[in-house]
């Protein structure tokens, strides 16, 4: 994208965000709202958001890349909080804005002088969403690093090889779960004060929010006392639902149904193991596994993953390489699905948010640090 303003009125157009958050939750939360419309004024440290630091690699202008993924519809304002100037510059603006977004630690807001309670009395309408990594109870003082969280909410114990060492997920998969899900509070607050007049509080932790991420393993666990363990690329549940060896690499199925086992069957030329009860249904393909996967990859050794993928998909059945990042790009391109935003010469993923009438758009670049610093002051000290 290249024209710096939406086609179409913003979904979130006329709402200010101060955006005292850093790192990756908050942000992206931020950046949803930016996306949509709202007008994030991202407040910084002298010294800036961490991740502005947070390179190898880095972009051709030495950002780093990482700062660049959820930074984007963002003005930006370094404050030192422990300076009473500026700290009187914040509290303005907390007093003018709609939403409020920050991620320090319980008690850290108000030991700068920016106390949670006061800023609602002062500001009745402000909806403020703190993210935390254990909430404000017992687990207020603990460091809400992601690779932590993963490890301690069971995420991890279900990660990895069968058999082999528990590992993280490639990202930082509960940190965006997180922030999506402050996104989605703060939009349903915002609602809501269309009806009440009143803004609200918000609280998401990155420990209740992993928890919620484990989904069927959750509810395996909570209903049917059963503790899941690591199984690599194998569903827990289905059959055939796993990576499988072609001639030159792995190869995903994903056969969900009786249908798509028996169209996979005739894809392989094995017509009769839809029919073979070992295989019949999916509990019995579950039970029978390791013969299973045994009879899959003796036909799909013969051939390429790519002929496979192919041959699978006009069958009917979902199938597909396990693509690089570099790769899953080229796709989405041929899907025409336009996966980058690009502005000002910085490319950052498009917004996944479809809304037809009033979709997101990219109108501003990550900023530079205190890029808007002077025009933010004097709007806020205009009175």
């Amino acid at each position: 994208m290249t024209d710096a303003s939406p086609p179409v009125p913003a979904a979130l157009g006329g709402v200010l965000v101060a955006d005292f958050s850093r790192v990756l939750a908050g942000p992206l939360a931020t950046m949803t709202l930016g996306d949509l419309g709202a007008d994030v004024v991202k407040v910084e440290a002298l010294a800036g958001d961490e991740t502005r630091g947070w390179s190898p690699p880095a972009a051709g202008d030495g950002s780093a890349t990482y700062f660049l993924a959820v930074n984007r519809n963002k003005r930006s304002i370094a404050l030192d909080l422990t300076d009473a100037g500026d700290r009187r510059l914040a509290l303005e603006l907390a007093g003018r804005a709609d939403v409020m977004v920050d991620n320090f630690k319980p008690g850290g807001l108000a030991r700068l002088g920016l106390d949670p309670d006061a800023l609602r009395e002062a500001n009745p309408r402000l909806v403020h969403c703190s993210i935390t990594g254990f909430g404000a109870g017992a687990g207020a003082s603990l460091p809400g690093y992601d690779p932590l969280v993963q490890a301690l909410s069971g995420l991890m114990s279900i990660t990895g090889p069968a058999g082999g060492e528990p590992a993280k997920v490639g990202v930082a998969l509960v940190d965006v779960i997180a922030g999506l899900g402050a996104a989605v509070a703060i939009l349903a607050a915002l609602a809501a004060r269309e009806r009440t007049g009143a803004g609200q509080r918000i609280e998401v932790d990155l420990l209740s929010s992993a928890l919620a991420a484990l989904v069927n393993q959750a509810s395996g666990y909570l209903n049917a006392a059963a503790i899941p363990a690591r199984l690599g690329n194998v569903h827990p549940s289905i059959e055939p639902f796993a990576t499988y060896e072609a001639a030159d690499g792995p190869l995903m199925i994903c056969a969900g149904n009786d249908r798509q086992f028996a169209a996979l069957a005739g894809a392989l030329g094995a017509p009769e193991l839809a029919a073979d009860p070992r295989f019949e249904t999916n509990p019995s393909r579950v039970a029978n596994r390791a013969e299973l996967r045994r009879l899959i990859e003796a036909r799909l050794g013969g051939e390429t993953v790519a002929e496979w993928a192919e041959r699978l998909r006009e069958a009917g059945v979902p199938a597909g390489p396990v693509n690089d990042v570099a790769g899953a790009f080229e796709l989405a391109e041929a899907l025409g699905l336009a996966p980058v935003d690009e502005l000002d010469g910085v490319r950052t993923v498009s917004s996944p948010l479809g809304l037809r009438a009033t979709p997101p758009a990219t109108r501003r670049r990550p900023p530079r640090l205190d890029e808007h610093g002077a025009e933010i002051r004097a709007w806020l000290a205009g009175g």
